[in-house]
């Protein structure tokens, strides 16, 4: 809503219909896009296209979920399937938006990244891969685009108030085996218990609302020059200062109790 009040033609995709339902009587053009599925995927670039007239300024990537799990308990397949929407769709409307960007010499990708995707935590490996890919894939492109006007922006948020814990939850419960892990016993006493933290429950420490990355996204999106990275928490800026700083095994001794 951040950019739509300040004058820009939002286009809001959803997975779901219901969703974009409650977007469009907000003011905004919504319609599905479900980063999972290809025919999706394209047929709503189709009707952003049909809406802009074939033009983009800026495509903001934010659309993830996490299965939470020791990276030993996730079948080949959930994994696979936490790729398709967290990475793989990602790169398929990316580069739809490229070919319009380079028509038109401009243009602005944005991705919404975490502090997981270069600081790893316990329990978040499906998670922590997807976005450690795509921090590779974001350097990789705004490398090899260079000499172009299209600019490259990562967004890092850390702990945001938002409802991604309680959407893992359906996933944990349709992949992960725990009670035949041998961490049985650290999902029991750790992670099921802060699955099932109620919504109200106290925030993390260094949280903060999702105005936080509105604020980053629309500087992204104005700026002259946007920065490479938006680190937004502290303990995004820490936990890059630590891993810059550390040695990787005093690191590791402080991301196990994390």
């Amino acid at each position: 809503m951040r950019l739509h009040h300040h004058g820009w033609l939002v286009l809001a995709t959803c997975r779901n219909e219901a969703d974009c339902i409650l977007l469009r009587e907000k003011g905004l053009h919504s319609f599905v896009l479900d980063y999972a599925d290809s025919r999706s995927i394209q047929y709503g670039w189709q009707q952003a296209m049909d809406i802009t007239g074939g033009g983009l300024d800026v495509l903001f990537n934010n659309g993830a979920y996490a299965l939470p799990g020791a990276i030993e308990d996730i079948p080949v397949a959930g994994l696979r399937e936490n790729f398709e929407a967290n990475f793989f769709g990602w790169h398929e409307l990316s580069c739809l938006a490229l070919k319009v960007m380079r028509k038109e010499t401009n243009g602005r990708i944005l991705i919404n990244s975490s502090v997981l995707g270069f600081a790893a935590l316990r329990f978040r490996g499906s998670y922590n891969a997807t976005k450690f890919a795509l921090e590779g894939w974001a350097d990789t492109l705004r490398l090899e685009l260079a000499d172009s006007p299209i600019k490259i922006v990562l967004i890092e948020p850390g702990p945001i108030r938002t409802r991604i814990r309680l959407n893992s939850v359906p996933h944990f419960q349709k992949w992960i085996k725990w009670q035949a892990s041998p961490l049985k016993r650290t999902y029991e006493e750790e992670l099921i218990p802060r699955l099932n933290a109620p919504e109200d429950a106290p925030k993390d420490r260094f949280e903060l609302p999702v105005s936080a990355v509105s604020d980053a996204v629309l500087h992204a999106c104005i700026a002259r020059q946007p920065k490479i990275r938006y680190r937004i928490t502290t303990a995004t800026k820490l936990a890059a200062l630590f891993k810059w700083a550390l040695p990787a095994r005093l690191w590791d001794k402080i991301a196990v109790k994390l």
